[in-house]
């Protein structure tokens, strides 16, 4: 039983009944189990046998199922599954399509695992609620539509989050920015500095904020509010909020906006939002404007240029005038952290400030902008750096 086959499955269905509605065995008594029922099956297997059979077997009761070999190669950080017989992989390097595992090559067959993965994770995916988004354990994200949504077959996007956060000294040896970039991102963090990382999905904005949010010191208490848990900053004062998705009645949903008030009255020393994409950027800006210094999240922009636009654009989610917007996000955020992914690279490509123009629009000056050409020089400094020099007191680091 070295590869999965009609055994496994009778395998497989024989074990799913008997621990109906019981507890999740360890791997010794789930082995005993494999051995045991393969023996009832008329199979008698040899140790190795039973090992690897049970690997399998614990994927397909509790985890990924036929995904979870994609998930255990070095550098994955994205399995995505484009309905039956297609399924694409991310090692760091760009999407590859991958060989399709004849578990997954009927729309049945996806379908029942997608609604597997997302019952586990606590959410109901079928003709009612036909999208799903949740963390699973182990650090991966799902997110699974079904048809008719996705007419094409059952859609499955899984993302493994990175569990131990990059140091900046990484960052700066992969080529993901400039050795003194990181000081300059260092110094942000000792002056309580009140920022956004802004960029593209994929582009790298949870890893950087992560190993920023690592240098905060160990005495203050970090609030972080998420709609799904993907941040993993090494601190030990972590408070985490996530919000909960309405049920299938449309009842009981607690939002992200709902969320970041709460952590305001959980004495925090920084608040951060995973991801600014509705009407919680209203009270973000409104506490990083009363007094909670050091406050920061990512936003989803192609360019620090666009970031006022996608500002405005939530802040209207919330009831916010442009010019209320325009007038809080100049007065709260001292920088925004442009993040790109060019080729197989991530990199900080430029560091702005928020400031109001002439007519009062708000715009976002450049204060170091990486060098495309040269990604390990010093960038240039732009119109933004005296600014952002002084607020961080670093006039002499770039």
């Amino acid at each position: 039983m070295n590869r999965p086959g009609d055994g496994e499955t009778a395998l497989v269905s024989r074990l799913r009944g008997g621990l109906a509605g019981s507890g999740r065995p360890d791997r010794r008594e789930l082995a005993a189990l494999v051995a045991a029922t393969s023996a009832g099956l008329g199979q008698v297997l040899g140790q190795d046998d039973v090992l690897a059979a049970t690997e399998r077997v614990s994927a397909e009761l509790w985890g990924l199922g036929p995904l979870q070999p994609f998930l255990e190669l070095p550098g994955v950080t994205d399995v995505l599954v484009n309905g039956p017989g297609e399924i694409w992989v991310d090692r760091g390097s760009g999407l590859t399509r991958v060989a399709c595992p004849a578990a997954l090559s009927a729309e049945t067959q996806v379908r029942a695992l997608a609604t597997r993965l997302a019952s586990t994770a606590g959410r109901r995916l079928d003709d009612a609620a036909p999208y799903a988004d949740a963390r699973l354990d182990g650090g991966i994200r799902l997110h699974a539509v079904i048809p008719p949504v996705s007419p094409g077959g059952t859609l499955i996007s899984l993302r493994v989050l990175q569990q131990e956060p990059l140091t900046l000294e990484t960052l700066v040896s992969t080529g993901s920015m400039p050795a003194r970039w990181a000081e300059v991102l260092r110094a942000m963090i000792a002056a309580r500095a009140a920022f956004l990382v802004s960029g593209g999905t994929g582009a790298g904005k949870t890893t950087l904020l992560a190993s920023l949010l690592s240098l905060v010191p160990a005495r203050e208490r970090i609030v972080l509010v998420e709609d799904v848990g993907e941040l993993r900053p090494a601190h030990p004062h972590l408070v985490r909020l996530e919000a909960r998705h309405a049920n299938v009645e449309g009842a009981g949903a607690v939002p992200l906006e709902v969320l970041v008030r709460q952590a305001l009255r959980m004495r925090p020393d920084r608040v951060v939002v995973g991801e600014c994409r509705g009407a919680e950027v209203r009270d973000l800006l409104a506490a990083l404007n009363t007094g909670h210094a050091g406050g920061c999240g990512t936003v989803h922009a192609n360019a620090p240029a666009d970031v006022p636009a996608r500002l405005e654009a939530l802040g209207a989610l919330a009831g916010l005038t442009v010019d209320a917007v325009r007038a809080q996000a100049a007065a709260a955020l001292d920088a925004v952290v442009h993040v790109e992914r060019r080729g197989n690279r991530r990199q900080v490509t430029q560091i702005a400030v928020a400031r109001r123009g002439e007519r009062g629009e708000l715009t976002m000056l450049p204060a170091l902008t990486a060098d495309p050409r040269d990604p390990s020089s010093d960038g240039s400094l732009g119109a933004g750096w005296p600014d952002l020099a002084a607020r961080l007191d670093c006039e002499g680091r770039a």
